[in-house]
């Protein structure tokens, strides 16, 4: 996929992120960091939460999410990229058969641009999700019961984990599980070589729709100092922290907000070893930040 010089940012932006890993936030007026001729990483586009429905008019506290991700995908072909992501609720509510067929049809204008990975959520369904999509990027790991994948880059590899353990439930927890976690464990000691980049549905706080087992996925990843990120979405709220040295990247949603300040959209990322550098793209909710830049420095 060819890198295109992308359109300068509209806004300014110049803040500071407190912590670990010499994380900085950015300035504005930028060119894309997507630059002709650029060798080393991989160039993302970022979603999370696009709740689809099967039926193209649900609303939801005054949002369409069938047609956020309309507007998104429009937005998302003007960037090429290496690859889309997206962190999990792919589904309306249920995880019906049908939301998944309605979100291929949206996908379709991405095929042949760029491919598309998808984690799965606490309103997913297994079963109906691999129905639609039979094939994903990437190689899947041989982890029981759970859709766990592996992208290889050059010089960088992205995994997509499976929180999903009750779909609709109250609350919305997520876990990995022992299996996965062993599974990991073990992957992770094995491929050292170049630095990894994790992408799952839950959050990793302690509230009570957060990922369960989140203390015992930081003892497996923190002393793996190839372990740059966990990409997730689930709050919908977009935002970023840092824990043990691990840069922590929270998705907008892209289907809708649960507090009118927090925007509705997608993310443009260029991940190197080094560093990263993100990009927010807003559809709906508050488009204040539209256009704000990230720039982040892995730990060494």
């Amino acid at each position: 996929m060819p890198y295109l010089y992308q359109k300068k940012s509209r806004r300014h932006f110049i803040k500071t992120l407190a912590g670990g890993a010499g994380a900085v936030m950015v300035l504005g007026m930028l060119p894309s960091f997507a630059v002709p001729g650029r060798k080393k990483g991989v160039r993302l586009n970022l979603l999370s939460d696009t709740h689809i429905p099967e039926n193209k008019e649900e609303v939801y506290r005054g949002f369409y999410p069938y047609r956020n991700l309309l507007k998104g995908v429009e937005q998302i072909r003007e960037y090429p990229a290496d690859m889309a992501v997206i962190t999990g609720d792919l589904a309306r509510l249920e995880g019906k058969q049908g939301d998944y067929e309605a979100l291929k049809g949206l996908l379709e204008p991405l095929n042949g641009g760029m491919p598309v990975a998808m984690a799965l959520g606490n309103h997913d369904v297994r079963d109906h999700f691999l129905a639609v999509f039979p094939e994903t990027p990437g190689e899947r790991a041989a982890v029981s019961g759970r859709f766990v994948q592996v992208i290889e880059y050059p010089d960088l590899r992205l995994i997509l984990l499976d929180s999903l353990i009750f779909t609709n439930d109250s609350p919305a927890l997520g876990l990995l599980g022992k299996a996965q976690r062993e599974w990991l464990d073990t992957y992770l000691k094995e491929h050292t070589e170049k630095p990894a980049f994790l992408f799952l549905h839950h959050t990793l706080d302690d509230s009570d729709g957060a990922l369960a087992d989140a203390d015992r996925l930081f003892r497996i990843i923190a002393p793996q100092k190839h372990v740059k990120a966990i990409f997730y979405g689930h709050s919908h709220v977009y935002r970023y922290d840092v824990r043990e040295g691990i840069h922590l990247i929270n998705l907008p949603a892209m289907g809708y907000n649960f507090r009118d300040e927090d925007p509705v959209g997608w993310v443009e990322a260029q991940l190197t070893p080094e560093k990263g550098e993100f990009r927010l793209h807003t559809v709906a909710g508050n488009t204040s930040r539209d256009n704000e830049i990230t720039r982040l420095k892995w730990r060494g």
